[in-house]
């Protein structure tokens, strides 16, 4: 499973012209759902990030998380984090799990971080989505569950 984090003070995403989910300050999250992907990687990565600190306290150091915040979490279902640019011309999406067990870990994972206790918005799984944030810091991290 790979996350692509952004630090937000506000985030927002559209399908075919309608706001679909949208927070203030928190987590965008670009969720990619690998071919080998299980529960496990999905309880990593919400556990991560729910207890991340990546959040500034008062004296300026990243010592807070998400949850320390009350921030919340834009979940944004993301094949092309798999998408393999090695070769040729076209990425391929080979290592990408196929939509119809994505979506199952997608939802399950979505409801992982409502049960730590998050406000979770998504974006529409398979649709064509449009994703405007304002990233606070810039702040931008990488996650693997299985780096």
């Amino acid at each position: 499973m790979k996350v692509v984090l952004q630090r937000v003070a506000e985030a927002r995403v559209t399908v075919d012209g309608e706001v679909v989910g949208q927070i203030g300050k928190g987590l965008l999250l670009l969720v990619g759902i690998g071919r080998e992907d299980e529960e496990a990687d999905l309880v990593w990565m919400a556990d991560k990030l729910a207890s991340l600190r990546i959040f500034e306290d008062s004296e300026g150091k990243m010592n807070l998380s998400v949850t320390d915040v009350g921030g919340a979490v834009l979940s944004v279902s993301q094949f092309t984090l798999y998408g393999d640019c090695r070769k040729g011309r076209r990425p391929s999406f080979t290592d990408a799990a196929r939509p119809e067990i994505a979506q199952g870990m997608y939802e399950k994972f979505n409801a992982l971080l409502r049960e730590r206790g998050l406000k979770v918005e998504t974006g529409r799984f398979g649709a064509m989505m449009q994703v405007a944030l304002v990233n606070d810091g810039p702040v931008t991290f990488i996650l693997d569950s299985r780096a």
